[in-house]
């Protein structure tokens, strides 16, 4: 079996608007452990959640569709410092309607 791919989390912020830095890749198999600690941030009242995904190298459609739960869960989800692919990803799969992407 395939080494599952290097993630790295850790949550910046647990105010009232979190914010959560991810790094690495985020794909298939390790999409529940960012599932787990955005769900574990994420409080009664929360409607903002803030990715700094500046260290995101890659993201397969499993990260796509935890983005999409995410923001429906919590109204704004803004994607900061996205790279170049990560950006083309969000552009291409027509989710700029839904997810604020932070230069």
């Amino acid at each position: 079996m395939d080494e599952p791919a290097p993630l790295t989390i850790s949550v910046v912020s647990d105010s009232a608007s979190p914010v959560i830095a991810v790094g690495g890749e985020l794909d298939l198999s390790n999409v529940d452990r960012l599932g787990t600690v955005i769900g574990d941030s994420l409080g009664p009242e929360t409607t903002k959640l803030t990715l700094d995904v500046s260290g995101l190298r890659f993201m397969d459609s499993s990260g796509i569709a935890l983005l999409v739960r995410t923001q429906a869960r919590v109204g704004t989800l803004t994607l900061r410092e996205p790279s170049a692919i990560i950006r083309r990803l969000v552009e291409a799969t027509g989710l700029t309607e839904i997810l604020r992407l932070e230069p």
